[in-house]
C-alpha cells in the first residue's frame, strides 16, 4: 500500500498562470511564501499552451513561471494537461470524443469530452505527456506529476464506436469464447445469445431500457479497466523519462478501481476534499452528516494511501456558472475542514485556488483569494492554519487509530448501481453506521475488500461491517470464517452472500456460502411497498424500532443468540437479529436494512473504545486519533456553528500552544483542538 513520504506538514495552492498577467505572478509567489506554503500545482488544464498547434511545443510560459517559483523557493507540481483536449484536436480528430449510450458524440467546450479508447487519442496523449517529460525531468523545481485530472469526472461512462470495439476485445482477453461470455452474462434468458463477436457492444438503450445485469457489471469493469489502461500509459512515460520526479493523480470518483491503480501505478494517492458540497446537498436523512460526511470519504482515501495528500482543499463558495452553487464556508471553516483533512491522514494539503478565475465556467469558484486581490477573511484564516501546522510537524507519517472497518467492495457496488434490490440499501446502511461512529466518537477505517484480501488485512481489526455484500464468493466465505474463528467480530446485513462474481443469483438458501458463519438461512423475504404498515423488531431498549425497505424472516440453523424480533404484520415472532458464536469470535446478522438507532445499539454490543474513560464529548464533536512512536495525536473537530462544552478527564497537552488542558473546555464554533499525553 502506496503512502506519501513527506518530512512534515505542508501547504501548497493550485495555481494558473495562464490565467493572470506575468507581472502578477512575483507578488502571488511572494505571499504564497509569506503564507509558509511549499507547493505550488500547475499545468493540468494547458493543453492549449503546451502544444499550441499539432507538433508545435511551447514551454516558454510555464518554464518562466517554474524559474520564478524556484525563486521563492517553491516547489512545483505539473499536471499532464490530457483532460482537456485543444479544438485543434477535437476538429482533426472527431474520434477522439466521447458519446453518450445513445451514440450522440460530444463536442468541443468543457473538459473531459474525450474517450481513453480511442487510439488517435492515446497516441496524443502520449505525445504530449512524452515531451513535457523530457523537458521537465531534470527541472529541480519540479518534484511530481499529477497524471490528468480527477480521472472519470464529468462522466464515468463511455460509449464513443472506440469504446464498443475495446470493450469487444476487453470480453475476448476475458473470456475467450463466446461460449464462456454467454454463460457468464446468462445470455440464454430472453434470448440474447451472441453467435458472433461482432454482436457484442457495451451496453446500449433497449426496449424496456433495462440492459442485461451481468453485462452491465462486466461494463463497469471495462470503464475500470480502461481508465487504468490510460493512466499506466502516462505513469510508464513519466517513469521514463523522469524517474526521479514521483507520480500522482488526483480526486476520487466512479467506475475506477483507485486501490489498484494506486497499488501498481502511483507513487501515493491525492484527493480533492471539497466538504461544502454537504451544505448543498439535500439531505432529510435523521442527524445529516453534511460537511462532517468527508470524513467518511477521507477514510475511503485512506485505505488507498495511509498517508495522502489533498491537492484540492476547498477554500472559498464553490460553484460554475449554472450549477454547484455553494455558500461561503463561515468564519472557522476553512481551518475546520483543513483539520478534518489532516487528521484522517492527509500529510500534504493544497488549496484550490490561489485566487478565483475571472474568466470561464468556473468564475464562482472561489479560491483564497477574491478577484481583487486585497487582503480578506480566507486568506487570514489559512495564515493561521499555516503557523499552526508548523507545530504539528511531528505527526507527519503516523497512522491512525481504529478498531473498527466498514468493507467497501468494486463489484457490490457496480453491480448495485443497476440492481435496485441490493444497491440503495448499501447506501443507507453506510450512512447509519456511519453516523453512530461519528456521534459515538468511534474511529473507523473503510476496507476495501476483493479476492486478493488476505487474514492480515483483516485481522487488524476486532469488528468489519459488511451491511450488504451481495456478492460473496466460496473463497471469500472462507477468509471470513477463518478471521471469525481466530476472534474477529462480523456483521452483515440482508441480501448478503445470494451472488456469484457474474452477478447471478446461487442456487443456494441465502445468504449462500456465509450460512455457516452466520448460523441462519433466509426462508424468505420482502420488499416494504409504500401503502404497507412498516415491519417493526424489539431490540433491548427499542421497544418499535422500524425495520424499513426490506425484510428476511431468519431461520436458524445452528445455536445461535435472537437478538431481536419483529413485533408485527404477519412477520411477528420471527428472528431478525441473530447473534452467532463461531470459533473464537462472533458474526451478527440482520435481515434487514440498518438505520442509525440499530446501528448506534449494536455499538453497545460490540465493546469498542468510544474514550469515554478521556472525554465525554457532544455528538457534534468529531474524535480521530493519529499515532506515530508509542504518542496519540487526538484531534477533536467541533462541526457546529455553536460553542460545544467537552469534558477532558485527563491531563493532555495542547499540540499547537502547549498549554496544559484537563477538565470542562469551551470548542468555539468550527474550533480544533490537537491533543497529545
Amino acid at each position: 500500500m502506496k503512502k506519501l513520504n513527506e518530512e512534515s506538514l505542508t501547504l501548497g495552492v493550485c495555481y494558473y498562470p495562464e490565467h493572470w498577467p506575468e507581472e502578477m505572478w512575483e507578488d502571488d509567489y511572494a505571499r504564497m511564501k509569506e503564507l509558509g506554503f511549499s507547493y505550488v500545482r500547475m499545468g493540468e488544464f494547458a493543453w492549449s499552451i503546451f502544444e499550441p498547434e499539432e507538433g508545435k511545443f511551447c514551454f516558454d510560459l510555464f518554464d518562466r513561471a517554474v524559474a520564478k517559483a524556484q525563486v521563492f523557493g517553491l516547489k512545483v507540481i505539473l499536471g499532464t494537461p490530457t483532460a482537456t483536449a485543444p479544438a485543434w484536436v477535437t476538429k482533426k480528430y472527431p474520434d477522439v470524443l466521447n458519446a453518450t449510450q445513445d451514440g450522440i458524440s460530444y463536442q468541443h467546450g468543457a473538459r473531459c469530452h474525450t474517450t481513453y479508447n480511442s487510439e488517435t487519442y492515446r497516441e496524443l496523449s502520449s505525445i504530449i505527456v512524452t515531451e513535457m517529460a523530457k523537458h521537465y525531468s531534470d527541472n529541480p523545481t519540479v518534484v511530481g506529476w499529477q497524471i490528468d485530472n480527477e480521472i472519470n469526472c464529468e462522466t464515468n461512462v463511455f460509449y464513443a464506436d472506440a469504446d464498443h470495439a475495446a470493450f469487444r476485445e476487453w470480453a475476448k482477453k476475458k473470456y475467450q469464447t463466446l461460449a464462456n461470455l454467454n454463460q457468464a452474462w446468462g445470455t440464454v434468458f430472453w434470448s440474447q445469445t451472441y453467435t458472433n463477436w461482432e454482436q457484442v457492444y457495451l451496453t446500449r438503450k433497449t426496449v424496456p431500457n433495462s440492459p442485461n445485469p451481468h453485462h452491465a457489471l462486466d461494463e463497469k469493469r471495462f470503464i475500470s479497466d480502461s481508465a487504468f489502461a490510460y493512466v499506466k500509459l502516462q505513469a510508464d512515460i513519466l517513469r521514463e523519462h523522469a524517474p526521479n520526479q514521483w507520480i500522482t493523480t488526483n480526486g476520487m470518483f466512479g467506475h475506477l478501481d483507485n486501490h489498484k491503480m494506486t497499488d501498481e501505478l502511483l507513487d501515493f494517492y491525492a484527493y480533492d476534499s471539497y466538504p461544502n458540497f454537504g451544505r448543498v446537498i439535500e439531505d432529510s436523512s435523521e442527524k445529516p452528516l453534511r460537511d462532517r460526511k468527508w470524513s467518511w470519504n477521507l477514510s475511503v482515501v485512506r485505505s488507498i494511501s495511509p498517508n495522502f495528500a489533498i491537492f484540492e482543499q476547498q477554500s472559498g463558495p464553490g460553484g460554475w456558472v449554472n450549477r454547484l452553487d455553494q455558500p461561503s464556508p463561515k468564519p472557522g471553516q476553512l481551518r475546520l475542514w483543513t483539520y478534518q483533512s489532516i487528521a484522517h491522514g492527509a500529510d500534504m494539503i493544497l488549496y484550490f485556488r490561489w485566487r478565483t478565475a475571472t474568466k470561464g465556467t468556473e468564475i464562482y469558484w472561489h479560491g483564497i483569494n477574491d478577484y481583487h486581490n486585497q487582503p480578506n477573511r480566507r486568506v487570514k484564516e489559512i495564515e493561521a492554519v499555516s503557523k499552526e501546522i508548523k507545530q504539528l510537524g511531528k505527526i507527519v507519517g503516523s497512522t491512525y487509530q481504529v478498531e473498527i472497518a466498514y468493507i467497501t467492495n468494486y463489484d457490490n457496488s457496480w453491480d448495485g448501481e443497476f440492481d435496485i434490490w441490493h444497491g440503495p440499501f448499501e447506501s443507507k446502511s453506510r450512512n447509519a453506521w456511519i453516523k453512530a461512529l461519528q456521534y459515538n466518537h468511534v474511529p473507523v477505517d473503510a476496507l476495501n475488500f476483493n479476492n486478493e484480501t488476505t487474514l492480515e488485512d483483516l485481522s487488524k481489526y476486532k469488528v468489519l461491517v459488511y451491511s450488504h455484500a451481495a456478492i460473496v464468493t466460496k473463497q471469500q466465505a472462507a477468509l471470513f470464517e477463518v478471521y471469525v474463528r481466530q476472534g474477529g467480530k462480523v456483521i452483515f446485513g440482508c441480501r448478503s452472500g445470494y451472488k456469484d462474481e457474474t452477478g447471478q443469483t446461487y442456487m443456494k438458501a441465502l445468504p449462500g456460502y456465509l450460512t455457516d458463519l452466520v448460523g441462519i438461512t433466509v426462508e424468505e423475504f420482502t420488499r416494504v411497498a409504500p401503502f404497507e404498515q412498516v415491519p417493526r423488531i424489539k431490540f433491548r431498549e427499542f421497544d418499535e424500532l422500524e425495520a424499513n425497505d426490506f425484510n428476511e424472516v431468519l431461520q436458524l440453523q445452528a445455536d445461535v443468540e435472537v437478538l431481536a424480533t419483529y413485533t408485527n404484520t404477519y412477520l411477528k415472532g420471527n428472528p431478525a437479529l441473530v447473534k452467532h458464536n463461531y470459533g473464537k469470535g462472533t458474526s451478527y446478522y440482520f435481515g434487514g436494512v440498518f438505520n442509525l438507532d440499530l446501528a448506534t445499539s449494536l455499538l453497545a454490543e460490540l465493546q469498542l473504545n468510544n474514550y469515554h474513560d478521556q472525554f465525554s464529548l457532544p455528538e457534534e464533536v468529531e474524535l480521530s486519533i493519529r499515532h506515530k512512536e508509542g504518542k496519540d495525536y487526538i484531534f477533536l473537530l467541533n462541526y457546529s456553528e455553536l460553542p460545544q462544552e467537552i469534558f477532558v478527564k485527563e491531563e493532555f497537552t495542547e499540540a499547537v500552544t502547549g498549554t496544559r488542558i484537563m477538565n470542562k473546555v469551551s470548542l468555539k464554533p468550527f474550533d480544533v483542538l490537537v491533543l497529545e499525553p
